[in-house]
């Protein structure tokens, strides 16, 4: 079993997807780090000043605080506020994904017809087959008074 596991690790495959979720993780932090402090900043200055991650609905009538941390810790609330912000960074790395997938598969197009349009080279062709092609050349450059 301890083999099969070893085996199973040292797949490219298994590699591959272990360094992907590593790399994902540390873009999924730049995403986050774009929304909550470039783009969501901009977006609650355009909608009046207002902060998204501070939007929520309190659930209990003992939650009066002005701020969501605040809120939580006085009881149950509805934060749709951060629901917004997950969504529009969600939003962001799904987009950026898209735009990936479409380069790069327009690299494999572009692959693709640079090996339709080289020229297959032919193989050479057998040993004997070559020396009976320079039988027939030596023999057509023969004056025709010598063939007999």
């Amino acid at each position: 079993m301890l083999n099969e596991f070893k085996t199973f690790i040292a797949r490219g495959n298994v590699m591959d997807l272990a360094v992907g979720v590593i790399i994902g993780g540390a873009f999924g932090g730049i995403v986050k780090s774009l929304v909550d402090d470039l783009i969501m900043p901009i977006v609650g200055a355009i909608m009046g000043g207002f902060d998204f991650s501070n939007y929520f609905l309190p659930l209990s009538s003992a939650v009066n605080a002005p701020t969501l941390a605040a809120a939580r810790a006085q009881g149950a609330v509805f934060a749709y506020g951060s629901f917004l912000t997950v969504l529009i960074n969600f939003l962001i790395l799904a987009w950026i994904i898209f735009l990936m997938v479409k380069g790069v598969n327009y690299l494999r197009m572009q692959v693709e017809r640079q090996e339709k349009a080289a020229p297959e080279e032919l193989p050479p062709p057998p040993a004997d087959v070559q020396l009976l092609t320079e039988i027939r050349d030596l023999l057509a450059t023969r004056p025709t008074a010598d063939r007999g």
